[in-house]
C-alpha cells in the first residue's frame, strides 16, 4: 500500500496531523480515489463500511477548502445523524492542521434555529441529512451556490430510506460545474440511475466490496426461545462487547430492560431517542462504561465503533444487505469479528440467505458459565462544559489526579463535545471523583458533573 506522502501537493503539516493520527499507509479506497479526486474527477465509488472511505473524499475536502472564503464549499450528505457526527468528528482532526475551517452539521434533533445561526456567520464543510438540508433550503437559510464538492455517503441507504428525489432536488441547487462524489456499499439499480443523474463522466472504482469470511465467522443458532438462546450465547462466549440488532425499537427497549434485569452493564439506540440521548447511547457503548448496545437499524450503517467482539441478530432482517451491514459492525479494519444469528421456525423462510452463507451450530455445544454477567468495571461521568468552554482532555486528567488524587490508570477513554465532556472512570473512584467537583475547579471553573 501507498504511503500518504505520495498524495499530490499533500502539506507536510497535513502529513503530520495523519502520522499523529495513526494513518501510516492508505487503504485501497484512498489509494485509489485521494489523487483522482483532488484532480476534479467525479468518483462513482463502492467501498463497505469500515474501508477508509470517509479519509477518501475527507482528505480532498479538506485539502481544497479556502479558509479565507466563508461560503459552503463541500456539502456531504449522509442517511443518518450518527453518521453526520462521525464524519464530522473524523474532518475535525484531519482539519487540525489548517486554522480557521469550519465543519457544521445538520440534522434533526436539533433545534433548526441554533443551526441556522451558525450557517449565517459561516462556515467551510457542510455534512447533513437530506431531510434537515431540505429544510434549511426552504427557509433559505442555506445557500448552495457556491459549493465546489457533493459528497453522497451511503448512497444506496438513502436511496433505501426514500430520498432519492430529496437528494436530486438538493443536487439542482448548486452550480453545475460542481464535483460530485458518490459512495455506495452497494450498486442496486437506483443507484446507477442516480449516478447518470447527477455525476458527469465519473471514474468508477470498486473495493472492499465483499465482506471476507476469513475475517468474519457468521454462525446461526435455531431456536425457540430467542432470550434463553441469547443468555446461553452470552455466558457461553463472553464478549468483552456485544451489539444485538432487533428489527423494532420495542424489542430493542423490551430486550434492554430485561438484559439489565438480569445484571448486565447495556444500553439502548433506536429511533425515538432525541438525538442527545443517541450520542451518549454510543459513547458509553464505545468508551466500555456499556458492555451491551441493544439496537435497530439505525445503527448497522456508518457507525465506526471499534472493536467490537460479537455481533447478535436476535432478529434476523429481511433483507441480505442489512444483514450484511449489521455483521460488518465487527471484524473492521484488520480485526477479526464473530456474527450470531437466531431464527425460528417460522424464520426459515426469510433466514435462508443466511443459512447459504453461514455455518449452523446448536446450543448442546455450548459450554455455558451461569454465574457470567456482563458488567462493566466503568462509569461515564459527565462534565457540564466541553470545547465551547475550552475544556480539553489534559485539563481533566490534571484536575483529576492532581487535585482530587486519584490514579491516571483510573481513568478511561474521554470524549470532548462542544458543550458536554463524557469521562470512563473505574466504578470504586467515581463517586469520589463526583462528591469533590462540587468543590474543585477545573481551570479555575466549577463544573456541573453527574453519572450517566
Amino acid at each position: 500500500m501507498a504511503a500518504f506522502n505520495s498524495i499530490t501537493d499533500i502539506p507536510v503539516a497535513l502529513l503530520e496531523t495523519l502520522k499523529q493520527l495513526s494513518f501510516t499507509t492508505m487503504s485501497e479506497i484512498q489509494e485509489k480515489a485521494i489523487n483522482p479526486i483532488l484532480d476534479g474527477a467525479d468518483v462513482l465509488a463502492q467501498s463497505k463500511t469500515g474501508s477508509g472511505k470517509t479519509l477518501a473524499f475527507g482528505l480532498p475536502c479538506v485539502m481544497r477548502t479556502n479558509t479565507n472564503n466563508y461560503k459552503p464549499q463541500t456539502i456531504i450528505i449522509t442517511p443518518t445523524r450518527e453518521l453526520a457526527e462521525q464524519i464530522a468528528v473524523e474532518l475535525r482532526k484531519l482539519a487540525a492542521y489548517k486554522a480557521n475551517l469550519k465543519i457544521l452539521t445538520l440534522y434533526g434533533g436539533v433545534p433548526l434555529r441554533a443551526q441556522a445561526e451558525s450557517l449565517a456567520k459561516g462556515a467551510h464543510i457542510l455534512i447533513g441529512t437530506p431531510g434537515r438540508i431540505q429544510d434549511h433550503l426552504a427557509k433559505e437559510t442555506l445557500i448552495l451556490d457556491s459549493i465546489k464538492t457533493l459528497v453522497l455517503d451511503e448512497a444506496d441507504r438513502m436511496l433505501d430510506m426514500g430520498f432519492y428525489d430529496e437528494i436530486v432536488k438538493i443536487g439542482s441547487n448548486m452550480p453545475r460545474g460542481k464535483q460530485t462524489l458518490l459512495f455506495s456499499a452497494t450498486f442496486p439499480t437506483n443507484i446507477e440511475k442516480l449516478a447518470k443523474t447527477l455525476l458527469n463522466q465519473p471514474l468508477t472504482i470498486k473495493v472492499d466490496t465483499i465482506i471476507e469470511k476469513n475475517k468474519i465467522d457468521e454462525i446461526l443458532y435455531e431456536t425457540s426461545d430467542k432470550f434463553k438462546t441469547l443468555s446461553m450465547l452470552i455466558q457461553s462466549y463472553k464478549p468483552e462487547s456485544l451489539l444485538i440488532f432487533c428489527n423494532t425499537k420495542v424489542e430493542v427497549i423490551s430486550l434492554t430492560d430485561t438484559l439489565r434485569g438480569r445484571g448486565h452493564s447495556v444500553i439502548d439506540i433506536h429511533g425515538d431517542l432525541d438525538q442527545r440521548d443517541r450520542n451518549e447511547s454510543l459513547i458509553a457503548f464505545s468508551n466500555g462504561s456499556k458492555r451491551i448496545l441493544v439496537a435497530t437499524d439505525v445503527a448497522s450503517r456508518g457507525l465506526d465503533i471499534k472493536n467490537i467482539e460479537l455481533v447478535i441478530n436476535y432478529d434476523l432482517p429481511f433483507d441480505p444487505e442489512v444483514y450484511t451491514h449489521r455483521i460488518g459492525r465487527t471484524g473492521r479494519a484488520e480485526a477479526r469479528g464473530k456474527a450470531i444469528s437466531l431464527f425460528t421456525i417460522q424464520d426459515r423462510e426469510k433466514s435462508t440467505y443466511a443459512l447459504d452463507r453461514a455455518k449452523k451450530a446448536e446450543e448442546k455445544t455450548l459450554r455455558v458459565d451461569a454465574n457470567f454477567k456482563m458488567q462493566s468495571n466503568y462509569e461515564t461521568l459527565c462534565l457540564h462544559g466541553g470545547k465551547k468552554t475550552k475544556l480539553r482532555a489534559g485539563d481533566i486528567i490534571g484536575t483529576f489526579c492532581k487535585e482530587i488524587g486519584i490514579d491516571n490508570s483510573m481513568i478511561g477513554k474521554i470524549n470532548i463535545t462542544d458543550t458536554k465532556s463524557y469521562i470512563a472512570l473505574h466504578h470504586t473512584v467515581a463517586d469520589k471523583v463526583l462528591k469533590a467537583l462540587k468543590s474543585v475547579k477545573i481551570k479555575k471553573k466549577k463544573y456541573m458533573a453527574w453519572i450517566l
